[in-house]
């Protein structure tokens, strides 16, 4: 494989339908947060917590950056497409889990007092977030928050469409105001009030969205075009590595509030990125084939680990053991979904729909020959003919490719 070690230009980005990079990324960040919960102390250190931010990140950068794109394409930014989109990628994998974990613990007569039946109200409205208390689906609170951000951000980007002039500098300024809002109305009082510290969330969604609008336009593109060099991708990366290990020590160097650490992980991922999107080592470590493959399937496994740490505690109580086990069982839930996390569509030509969890590959950014957990990507060649012509989506209902084999 041919590398160039030069910076990579604005008219080659803004070519690019398919970012293998970002796929495997899902996959560290999804892997690290069920070592967190299950791994025990040999694994503290690394704080897989935070790599939820990660993911909210990627999902502000994607979604806004095929917003872009299909603006420039089609001259608008159709909501309804964006929406039936998120519908068929989040909302069968989403029920299904809640649907068996409710008949789990139905049938262990463990329903109300799992606490789940308080929460089912939440959950079945997306407001997940707001449940201040342990459930057996705890980690959907990052659906809830992500779901507010597609309902209004989108939105956004279509009123600011009809804007004659200057369209960019106003969606950075409404993008920058979110972001200065948070960080100095809502972060100082995260560590007592609830609804600030899940603002703190939207801060890494925004900043994914800046990240977008930046890199969407030629000089913002010029700001970063040097981190996309592989040599300071390779140097960005091993700083993201620092930062992933320095989480503890800087939240007690921050008072022992989490919150104040999120905006600074938000803004070192949103480097990383930068780092992934171009050819170097750093892509083709993270476009691995099983990075790849657990990349594809990280929004499924991400939300099955619960139910799989239930199996898995049967044999392993905790530790290292238990996080490798429960990530091997999660991933053949996800893996029987076949790859229902996310669907790959095209960045150039409005790509390939998705139908089914059953039909459809995860990757970051969709893309015909291609987000947090929320995304998406389709390597060329896999998508219908209809689609590659530049002729549209095929209807939803059809399939979007050719089925894989899990």
């Amino acid at each position: 494989m041919n590398i160039s070690w030069r910076p990579l230009d604005h008219a080659e980005y803004r070519a690019s339908s398919w970012f293998p990079g970002l796929t495997g990324l899902r996959a560290l960040a999804a892997l690290a947060v069920v070592f967190f919960h299950y791994g025990g102390p040999v694994v503290d250190r690394l704080q897989g917590w935070i790599a939820v931010q990660l993911f909210f990140v990627l999902s502000g950068f994607l979604i806004t950056t095929l917003a872009l794109r299909e603006e420039d394409r089609t001259g608008l930014v159709s909501l309804r497409d964006f929406y039936v989109r998120r519908v068929f990628r989040i909302m069968p994998v989403y029920f299904l889990l809640l649907g068996l974990t409710a008949l789990a613990v139905t049938l262990a007569g463990t329903y109300q007092s799992s606490r789940l039946a308080d929460a089912m109200p939440f959950y079945l409205t997306f407001f997940n977030e707001a449940v201040g208390y342990n459930t057996p689906y705890p980690t959907s609170w990052s659906l809830g928050v992500e779901e507010k951000f597609y309902l209004v951000w989108p939105a956004l980007l279509v009123l600011t469409s009809f804007a004659r002039t200057g369209k960019t500098a106003l969606r950075l300024l409404i993008a920058g105001g979110v972001v200065t809002g948070v960080l100095f109305g809502a972060l100082p009082l995260a560590p007592s009030q609830r609804w600030a510290e899940l603002s703190v969330h939207y801060c890494s969604l925004v900043v994914g969205c800046l990240l977008a609008l930046a890199l969407h336009h030629p000089r913002g593109f010029a700001v970063f075009r040097p981190l996309t060099s592989p040599a300071a991708a390779v140097l960005v990366a091993l700083g993201f590595g620092v930062l992933q290990l320095s989480v503890k020590p800087l939240g007690q160097r921050l008072g022992g509030h989490w919150q104040f650490v999120v905006p600074v992980y938000a803004a070192g991922s949103a480097l990383l990125l930068v780092a992934v999107i171009a050819q170097g080592p750093v892509r083709r470590l993270l476009s691995s084939r099983p990075l790849t493959y657990l990349g594809d399937r990280s929004y499924a496994l991400y939300l099955a680990q619960t139910g799989a740490a239930g199996v898995t505690g049967l044999v392993f109580p905790t530790g290292l053991g238990k996080a490798v086990a429960t990530s091997a069982v999660a991933l053949l839930f996800a893996c029987g979904l076949r790859g229902g996390s996310s669907c790959r569509r095209s960045l150039s030509d409005g790509g390939c729909w998705a139908v089914f969890a059953g039909r459809r590959r995860s990757g970051l950014l969709p893309g015909c020959g291609r987000n947090p957990l929320g995304g998406n990507e389709v390597r060329r060649g896999r998508c219908p003919a209809a689609c590659a012509a530049g002729r549209g989506p095929p209807r939803p209902g059809r399939s979007s490719g050719r089925r894989r084999a899990c």
